[in-house]
């Protein structure tokens, strides 16, 4: 395949000490936390962003906050880099490693160490999966909002690491909305508790940049997250419109009217047909695109919002109007949606984008980005949270035709300067990882990327942690070829101020 995503050239002193450093990590943890055989391995050396690929020197799955510390301010001594990695479900090439690089995984670290309703919140290790959570309180009345669709799999740290979100973040929020504390262990192996059950925390908002840094600033080994009472009811229904344009257009009015339903959820025709061969649900297949819309609370209160939405949806010529009439159909509706990545996975390869934009331009940005998939000679499939604008246009090839590949890519990074153009961003919760590093320059100025490597550079001064990722590597202001000069320039800063504070004195 040809490549259009470079790596930092790995540390070929580091690779040549690789017995030792082997030696060493098997004296810091007991044998079965440590993987060095080239077999065993080889799970690591990708994520869900399956077009690159990086055998790592090493994989340690620590049990405990103090052997991640240990490990972290190993590496940190002997400038070995380190990649986090929760269950790998990134589809942004956030946990590839590179091949001098550790990576330390919290997949064993997966117990809920305490739940406290007074409070609204439990407190978890970063290995439990996110639907855990939910199932953990679900008898007692209780809920953990975000809800990405590989919450099968994926991990509360990797949630942290992503801001990750999902079908319901329209009205409760992503992982940061719901994150009230964290511990973590930074650079030299040195433990930190910040945030924590209260509703606000005293000093700088640190949990605030934590939350969606990619593991860039420390390792997050536990979390403390809120709560949510379940409502007494919910109801998704299905709207089928005769276009893509229709259907966001309604979308649009929908927010704008001032009603925020639980979810909205998008799906255009091949989305729609890929799906229902899958799940069965019962989606509407004479229809070009489909709304999910998902109200809750009494009786009385779904009925009043979904009196507002339908009188909407009819003027936009909404086709189909399908509630669901039981929580079996219910849940089947929603097996649709969240199994959408993986009924794709059947009948093609796929990258999925993650662009986000403003909702008046949904409609636009549907119509460009079927130009742009079709100019490169491809298809393309759209499922995405439509509610806050979060597009994943699923972009449809052959992953065994380089040439097709190389298209995919190149038609992906198109849609994700169209999204940025239209007053959006790159990433609405896959992170930015390798996939959109390199287009970091078309949403962010010079200036802006400097003042964010420094704030990178100030929690690990050596980059060691997640390398290759999220910034440039043209090494212009710092890039992560040159990040001592991102720190140089912080320290020189620093300098000038403390200097004009001298001389006001």
């Amino acid at each position: 395949m040809t490549e259009l995503i470079a790596f930092l050239e790995p540390d070929q002193a580091v690779i040549g000490r690789r017995p030792a450093i082997i030696a060493d990590l098997a004296r810091l943890l007991p044998e079965s936390c440590l993987i060095s055989d080239a077999r065993e391995l080889m799970p690591f050396d990708t994520d869900a962003f399956v077009s690159y690929r990086r055998m790592p020197l090493a994989v340690v799955l620590p049990e405990t906050t103090a052997q991640v510390a240990a490990v972290l301010k190993y590496c940190n001594d002997n400038a070995i880099p380190v990649v986090p990695r929760g269950a790998g479900t990134s589809l942004s090439g956030g946990a590839i490693p590179q091949e001098d690089a550790v990576v330390i995984g919290v997949s064993r670290m997966n117990r809920i160490l305490e739940v406290d309703y007074p409070n609204r919140a439990a407190r978890v290790q970063a290995g439990v999966t996110n639907i855990s959570i939910s199932q953990a309180v679900d008898a007692d009345g209780f809920f953990y909002a975000p809800d990405p669709s590989s919450q099968l799999a994926c991990t509360i740290g990797g949630n942290i690491g992503m801001n990750s979100g999902g079908a319901h973040c329209l009205k409760y929020g992503v992982t940061t909305n719901n994150l009230m504390g964290v511990r973590m262990v930074m650079f030299d192996g040195s433990i930190v508790d910040i945030g924590g059950k209260a509703l606000d925390s005293a000093g700088y908002d640190l949990l605030g940049l934590i939350c969606g840094s990619e593991g860039q600033l420390g390792i997050v080994t536990e979390a403390t997250v809120r709560l949510i009472a379940k409502p007494e009811g919910a109801r998704p229904v299905l709207f089928g419109f005769e276009s893509s344009v229709a259907a966001g257009a309604c979308v649009t009015d929908i927010i704008g009217a001032g009603i925020i339903p639980v979810a909205i959820e998008f799906m255009d025709k091949p989305a729609i047909e890929i799906c229902e061969a899958f799940a069965h649900a019962g989606y509407p297949m004479d229809v070009e695109a489909l709304l999910i819309v998902e109200v809750e609370g009494s009786d009385a209160e779904m009925d009043a919002m979904l009196e507002r939405i339908i009188a909407i949806a009819r003027t936009h010529g909404v086709k189909t109007i399908r509630e669901s009439q039981s929580a079996t159909e219910a849940a089947l509706i929603w097996k649709g949606r969240k199994s959408a990545f993986g009924a794709t996975g059947r009948i093609a390869d796929y990258i999925c984008m993650d662009g986000t934009v403003p909702l008046g331009q949904l409609s636009y940005v549907l119509g460009k980005t079927s130009e742009i998939v079709a100019r490169y000679g491809l298809r393309v499939a759209n499922v995405f949270h439509a509610g806050d604008g979060n597009m994943h246009p699923l972009i449809l090839f052959d992953a065994n035709d380089p040439e097709e590949s190389l298209k995919a890519e190149m038609a992906g990074n198109d849609i994700l300067k169209l999204c940025v153009d239209a007053g959006g961003c790159l990433t609405g919760e896959h992170g930015v990882g390798i996939e959109k590093r390199d287009l970091m320059r078309h949403q962010y100025s010079d200036a802006d990327l400097a003042q964010q490597m420094r704030v990178r550079a100030a929690f690990d001064p050596k980059w060691i942690l997640n390398p290759s990722k999220v910034f440039p590597l043209d090494g212009r202001n710092g890039g992560q070829e040159g990040h001592q000069s991102a720190l140089a320039d912080a320290e020189r800063m620093a300098a000038g101020t403390a200097a004009a504070g001298r001389t006001a004195a």
